[in-house]
């Protein structure tokens, strides 16, 4: 073993020399700059002879705070230092250095921020306005943005246009310590202990060093027992250090406003980020990898009588120098590692709303993602009604691209689909709003256009076949051609196979829908879909031209009406389908709107017929007894941190455009774009507030339970993205 660690410095050894290249570790303390001499020493014992002196040559620099390190090593006077995920950001982003390294631990590459109190205060997570705050330090993932980015996404945190962050939290607590807030707002350094100077290697008070006593994630919690403050906000690796006897004078804050032992932080969080990673210069990347992975090969293992331990700083008195004690392993990061993928896609959403990039949350515009020409039209239509905040429409190709574009911060929010909400949701999305297809709306009084409701009335979906085709039914669809609203629709998708709808083929795979569809029917229009399921599908014409089969309205075929139009086949009388799986809502209005738009003359209601689940046939009135089953209302999703605005800016609208009922624009009608649906369902009364909801309650148990088992067996390119998590990939 340690012949082949021997061998692997040598390298390292060889390469140092080649290069001309020595290594030095940025430190921010005394025990610090112990621990990181100790490593100089033991990496000499550790190498054969002849790389001795090469690698007596690793120093140690001494910096009074991390920010001074990242100028260390941007000057070229510093080579390496760990950093919180939040410092590693502003590094990269803002003063061009590069990750070479991440810190992992025994859960993986991610922590989780929690809100620490007293049992004996009666504090919940809606009630910290005017307490005393410890943080574990500026723009760190536990202990500013994370807690912070909830705050604000509840709007328990005001936040003014065009004020400073700092400004706002500085306002929202009465007093509080945040490392490296001193640049930021000196009062969010009030109850730092450091010591003071006016020389900057001397000034420890409120600095990101060992040497400020409520520094880091061990300093917050310090601060709190001291009674210095009312709240610290860490991360959950903290929890393991308080000892038993303590742990039960203590709790944690939940965000549903109830309170938790400190066992119960993987439900009782503020969220989940990236956890420390390692930072350097670009042109010193390669060494610095050879370094981390020589010095782990030879240090990174806990054994007892180990010479020196990494991950280890007990023997100093203090912890997390040079690396998290808790740290399991260091994984080194590709050479093409885009900081989104180091990061994690969230993470970096969540500290550009922050306002890492300069930019706050109320001076940006509410980006909104359309999945059409018809519903960029209907878009810009309602920018031009409103004079709440400015409203821009983003195109995107599918509801599962609005998905991934809102991960990627290129859009902020759009209407989803109970499918597509439960993606969503996985994909780390949260709920703003629900559409409500009640009869009537009551508005809470005193609050115009705002309205809430237990009772979420759903949408159902049929199967719908001409009349005269006496020979379709449940059972009996096997060679016939279908029509389905579009990928992963609710009623086009998910229900339909839950039934058998050939007994000639086996209907076992009832979990992958593709598969059943595609072997049950000759051929079909499945938007978004492939193979013998495109083939009835017609593709766009004029303005909003676009290939066959795409999953959008800019297909004919697209949706409900698409579906509709497929069955009765387009003006040739061609190309149409024998059964089409669509939703009940406007079935009969859509009806009229084929001979009105001049799609198809002559059709009327009595012409259709539903397919019942027993083998049986009823009236389109009947749907209430002859359905596929319930389908949950669409909601508007978007990144947490954006909720609070989303919100506000939504109800703006609905008051606007329903005190101007004569108003060419309707947010709830599409008709007059020639398409239905088109942004929010037609059926749609108005927006209910649901983002105290979980995405799993508003589907309901039974719906998500469905999707769950689906996707379980069923490959999807949106949730392969969205599953790409950087407390995963490692």
């Amino acid at each position: 073993m340690m012949k082949g660690i021997s061998g692997l410095i040598f390298i390292l050894y060889i390469s140092a020399v080649s290069w001309g290249k020595k290594m030095r570790w940025c430190t921010v303390s005394e025990p610090e700059q112990r621990k990181c001499a100790d490593l100089a020493k033991a990496l000499v014992a550790a190498l054969p002879p002849i790389a001795v002196t090469a690698f007596a040559r690793l120093s140690c620099v001494k910096a009074y705070s991390t920010a001074d390190c990242i100028n260390k090593i941007r000057a070229n006077k510093a080579d390496l230092v760990t950093l919180d995920a939040g410092e590693v950001y502003s590094a990269v982003k803002q003063f061009g250095l590069m990750a070479v390294a991440k810190e992992i631990y025994i859960d993986g590459g991610c922590i989780l921020a929690v809100a620490v109190v007293r049992n004996s205060s009666l504090l919940d997570i809606r009630s910290l306005k005017g307490i005393r705050s410890c943080h574990s330090g500026a723009r760190w993932t536990a202990g500013w943005s994370l807690p912070l980015g909830h705050l604000l996404s509840r709007n328990y945190l005001p936040w003014a246009e065009e004020q400073p962050l700092s400004q706002a939290v500085s306002a929202f607590f009465n007093a509080s310590c945040v490392p490296g807030a001193a640049a930021m707002a000196l009062s969010l350094c009030s109850q730092c202990q450091g010591q003071k100077s006016y020389n900057p290697q001397k000034n420890f008070h409120c600095e990101t060093s060992h040497s400020e006593p409520f520094y880091n994630n061990q300093g917050a919690f310090r601060c709190l027992k001291a009674g210095v403050g009312d709240v610290a906000f860490v991360d959950h690796t903290v929890l393991d250090s308080i000892d038993d006897s303590e742990k039960d004078e203590y709790r944690l804050l939940c965000t549903d406003g109830t309170r938790a032992p400190l066992s119960n932080f993987r439900k009782c969080n503020l969220g989940r980020g990236p956890g420390r990673g390692v930072v350097t210069r670009l042109n010193n990347r390669k060494i610095a990898r050879k370094f981390l992975t020589a010095s782990q090969m030879a240090f990174g293992w806990r054994r007892e009588r180990q010479r020196f331990q990494l991950f280890n700083s007990s023997v100093y008195g203090t912890n997390d120098l040079l690396f998290s004690d808790v740290t399991d392993k260091l994984t080194v990061l590709q050479e093409d590692m885009d900081i989104s993928q180091v990061l994690g896609l969230d993470y970096v959403a969540l500290l550009k709303g922050l306002g890492h990039e300069g930019s706050s949350l109320e001076d940006s515009v509410v980006r909104w993602c359309c999945i059409s020409h018809a519903e960029q039209k209907k878009c810009e239509q309602w920018a031009l009604s409103i004079k709440s905040d400015p409203l821009v429409c983003v195109r995107a190709s599918s509801m599962s691209d609005c998905i991934e574009k809102i991960k990627r911060d290129e859009v902020d929010a759009v209407s989803l689909d109970a499918t597509h909400t439960f993606i969503a949701g996985k994909c780390g999305l949260v709920p703003v709003v629900t559409e409500y297809y009640g009869e009537k709306c009551e508005f809470t009084q005193g609050e115009e256009g705002h309205f809430e409701t237990k009772d979420l009335p759903s949408v159902y979906g049929v199967a719908v076949v001409r009349r005269s085709s006496r020979s379709v039914y449940f059972g009996n669809m096997g060679g016939r051609r279908s029509c389905h609203g579009h990928m992963y629709s609710p009623a086009g998708w998910v229900l339909p196979a839950k039934y058998t709808l050939s007994t000639e083929h086996n209907n076992s795979a009832s979990c992958e829908p593709d598969k059943v569809y595609s072997e049950v029917f000759w051929k079909g229009c499945l938007p978004g879909g492939q193979g013998n399921l495109c083939k009835v599908c017609l593709g766009g014409t004029e303005e909003a031209a676009t290939k066959r089969c795409s999953d959008n309205h800019n297909e004919r075929y697209y949706g409900n009406i698409g579906a509709l139009r497929c069955l009765v086949g387009d003006r040739s009388g061609k190309s149409y389908g024998d059964v089409a799986f669509i939703e009940h809502h406007n079935l009969e209005s859509n009806i009229k709107n084929l001979n009105s738009s001049g799609w198809a003359e002559g059709w009327l209601s009595w012409d259709f017929e539903l397919l019942c689940g027993d083998g049986g046939r009823a009236a389109l009135t009947e749907w209430k007894s002859c359905n596929l089953g319930a389908i949950p209302p669409n909601t508007v999703m978007t990144r947490p941190v954006l909720i609070a605005r989303i919100y506000d800016f939504l109800m703006k609208s609905q008051e606007a455009t329903a005190a101007r009922p004569d108003s060419e624009f309707h947010m709830f009608k599409s008709q007059q774009y020639g398409e239905s649906d088109l942004i929010f369902k037609d059926a749609t009364q108005c927006l209910v507030h649901t983002s105290h909801k979980d995405y799993r309650t508003i589907l309901g148990e039974e719906f998500y339970s469905q999707a769950e088992s689906i996707f379980n067996c069923t490959h999807s390119d949106i949730l392969k993205f969205c599953n790409q998590d950087v407390c995963s990939i490692f």
